[in-house]
């Protein structure tokens, strides 16, 4: 398995101003995001699109539900900031999320 690098700066400019939905977390490298949904049953069939990419990438967000509503940080532990594999699943859930 080969080392996950970092995002550099001018990388992690690049992730949030493309993708404007998401946050950067005060005090941690990682970008959150809070999405909401017409009812549970949506938003349990966004987390299971989300979960089932995830198993396929090997990558897996720190995540919460209640009811209607899904609570996303992305943040690569193995480099302990934000790498490419946040920006992926960054795309993913925003690609997810735009068909609900």
């Amino acid at each position: 398995m080969s080392k996950v690098e970092k995002l550099n700066e001018e990388e992690r400019q690049t992730l949030t101003k493309s993708h404007p939905n998401w946050q950067i977390v005060k005090g941690r490298e990682a970008i959150y995001r809070a999405l909401k949904f017409k009812s549970f049953s949506e938003a349990w069939s966004f987390m299971t699109r989300v979960a089932l990419y995830a198993e396929k990438i090997n990558h897996h967000p720190e995540w919460s539900n209640v009811y209607s509503r899904v609570e996303v940080t992305l943040t690569t532990h193995s480099c302990d900031g934000l790498s490419e594999l946040d920006a992926k699943m960054a795309r993913f859930i925003d690609r997810v999320a735009a068909n609900n």
